[in-house]
């Protein structure tokens, strides 16, 4: 093995571990909002307020809201 073969397998090995950190770190910036958001979907769907937001009083029938049909 020459050293050109050797210069260019270091070369080769360390661009592919920088596209993979690259990768692994929008991987990763984008976690949090969709975390953030699979967590209001499920609160969503269990019924739950979403967080700052105050739940309705259990007496509130959001029908009466709407205009009769």
């Amino acid at each position: 093995m020459r050293w050109d073969d050797i210069t260019l397998t270091i070369l080769a090995v360390f661009g592919c571990v920088t596209l993979l950190l690259a990768q692994l770190g929008d991987v990763l910036g984008r976690l949090p909002p969709v975390i953030r958001a699979w967590r209001q979907v499920r609160r969503e769907l269990n019924g739950e307020a979403p967080p700052g937001r105050p739940e309705p009083p259990p007496d509130d029938d959001r029908d009466s809201l709407l205009p009769p049909r």
